[in-house]
């Protein structure tokens, strides 16, 4: 197994062929691509994304460990197939449009500005995370845990909370109006 430590990567293209049996610790990865590429039991401990683009990546059994994607495109990514052993990252003006977090225990998980259009969260274990001035546009929240999640600054979500764990979760007064969409009536 290779092995990287505090290794910078800067503008690096990662070519389509697998990415596997490697470990990074502290890593920096600036301006890096992953377009394409397909991962297979890499490692990823204390690392950081910034500027990368992940489009339509493949990550089976990664394990992502304190892991932070700043302004990174991560469109069409199924983390549901990666490493759910110690998982744990943060996300900061991302676009993670089309990707999907099914059935992940991700609590405390902070998405922070970014775009989640379409994003698969059912089944989810989201507790005590953050959505701060997030879009949520037709994201899926189904048999999803966000109790303790703050979305009073998040945009454009639709849940269902017969179906949802929303205990003490955090919403706008809007926000919590469109609570109330299934029912179809409103609060002015």
């Amino acid at each position: 197994m290779e092995y990287y430590n505090e290794e910078e990567f800067n503008k690096k293209t990662f070519r389509k062929e697998e990415l596997s049996n490697i470990d990074f610790d502290e890593c920096t990865f600036s301006n890096c691509s992953f377009v394409d590429l397909n991962f297979y039991s890499a490692k990823f401990t204390n690392c950081e994304f910034l500027g990368c683009n992940f489009s339509n990546a493949k990550i089976n059994n990664v394990s992502f460990s304190d892991v932070k994607f700043v302004e990174c495109k991560i469109v069409g990514v199924d983390f549901s197939t990666c490493n759910p052993f110690l998982l744990s990252f943060n996300f900061e003006n991302c676009t993670l449009n089309y990707s999907g977090f099914h059935g992940l225990k991700i609590p405390q998980t902070n998405f922070v500005e970014c775009s989640l259009l379409e994003v698969d969260f059912s089944n989810a274990e989201l507790k005590g995370s953050y959505f701060l001035n997030s879009d949520l546009r037709k994201a899926i929240f189904d048999n999803t845990n966000i109790e303790k999640t703050d979305f009073t600054t998040a945009d454009n979500f639709y849940i269902n909370p017969e179906i949802n764990k929303i205990k003490k979760a955090k919403f706008s007064v809007s926000g919590a109006n469109r609570l109330l969409d299934k029912y179809d009536i409103s609060i002015k």
